[in-house]
């Protein structure tokens, strides 16, 4: 039977020592996950003169890295080629490609946690076995109760070492995928969590790796911030002839021009009516939580949708990507956000319709993967308890 949500917390609070006061430099990295969010804090590691290593069991991810030699940046950012090889001590700097996670971590002084959310869920059980104290996990991205499932599935796996979890709800820079290369455009500075509370610190000392962030006051305070789903499902799914169309407005016959290709402009008024109801639901619930932190609308949507062009432009996924981020739209973001508002009297009709149509479009009840607070043993507790559990677990204030 696994402890309950009381226990957890309490006995996570026991375990959130203060971290240690002198400062090491961050010098060694391990990612798990060789998809593009993985590749791309691998290089940016070795752009930083950190020690890299990069794990994955696919060949799929592995093999195409070790035909280009590397990882290109391109764009945006610290632009160059990244050398990876399968050799442990290269003759010179690169990316450490690991099929044993083992390997990966054991030395490291940040493990990154990446690619969709059943990777991050496996990587997380896995890792009960190998982290040890004093190491920094990151979620990239976290999005919605993703340290604390995090923290859960480490528990439940025997882990009782003194580490820190920190989530943050997007990549250092918005990237496209083109062969080898990953096309680099601006971000901005994202909310960040970090259990337990009062290890912000470690956010900033990250920034080489995961990009400037918005230290917010605990993971549960980051976790209502992740606006994802509601900004990436829209844009992606609702547009035709019956709907307003977003970006600069095309003459007839004209063809538009390839640098207006964005996320954000493909979110017209009708989208945006969507979107801004969806924000006033989960702004309500996070309320109902305690968390009135949260940006004000317009910068909390620029940071999720981008820049409709030029610097800081957020790319159009392609169709497998599209889907992925649907998926783990629901099972991270829309559905953990519903399991918040169970334990209110809030109602949020349009967050539930959103997942019903994402999942029609699916052909899966995804929904049923979703992150709940009931998985952590919360099923019966007011918000109140909740609230108090939770700001033990982060090492919190009463």
């Amino acid at each position: 039977m696994p402890v309950g949500f009381e226990e957890f917390t309490r006995a996570a609070a026991r375990a959130a020592a203060p971290a240690p006061q002198r400062e090491e430099p961050i010098t060694r990295l391990a990612v798990l996950g060789g998809g593009d969010d993985g590749r791309l804090v691998a290089a940016l590691g070795l752009a930083h003169e950190a020690e890299v290593k990069l794990f994955s069991a696919y060949g799929a991810e592995i093999d195409p890295i070790l035909e280009a030699g590397g990882i290109s940046l391109r764009g945006a950012g610290p632009v160059g080629h990244y050398r990876a090889a399968r050799a442990s001590k290269p003759a010179s700097p690169c990316i450490e490609l690991c099929t044993e996670i083992d390997t990966a971590v054991k030395d490291a002084q940040v493990v990154f946690i990446t690619g969709p959310v059943h990777k991050q869920r496996t990587f997380s059980m896995v890792l009960a076995e190998h982290v040890k104290d004093g190491q920094i996990l990151v979620l990239l991205p976290g999005r919605t109760f993703g340290a604390i499932e995090c923290a859960w599935l480490l528990r439940l796996g025997g882990c009782r070492a003194d580490i820190t979890i920190v989530e943050r709800q997007g990549p250092a820079w918005w990237h496209e995928a083109k062969g080898s290369s990953l096309i680099l455009a601006q971000t901005g500075a994202m909310p960040a969590g970090c259990l337990p509370r009062g290890r912000e610190r470690i956010i900033e000392r990250l920034s080489p790796f995961i990009g400037d962030s918005i230290p917010m006051d605990s993971p549960l305070a980051s976790s209502f911030a992740d606006l994802s789903a509601a900004i990436e499902i829209p844009a992606l799914c609702l547009s035709g002839a019956g709907l307003s169309p977003g970006g600069p407005e095309i003459p007839p016959g004209a063809e538009p021009l390839p640098a207006n290709r964005s996320l954000a402009n493909l979110i017209g008024a009708d989208q945006q009516a969507l979107i801004d109801r969806l924000k006033a639901e989960r702004r309500r619930v996070a309320r109902a939580f305690g968390i009135r932190t949260l940006p004000d609308d317009a910068p909390w949507q620029a940071l999720f949708a981008g820049a409709a062009a030029g610097r800081g432009s957020r790319p159009v996924p392609d169709l497998a990507l599209a889907r992925r981020l649907m998926r783990d739209g629901v099972i991270a973001s829309l559905a953990p956000l519903v399991s918040a508002a169970d334990h209110t009297n809030i109602d949020t009709p349009l967050t539930r319709a959103l997942i019903t149509m994402t999942e029609t479009m699916l052909e899966a009840n995804v929904a049923v993967a979703g992150r709940r607070l009931d998985m952590i043993g919360a099923e019966s507790k007011s918000v109140d308890e909740i609230r108090r559990a939770v700001d033990s677990l982060l090492g919190g204030r009463d």
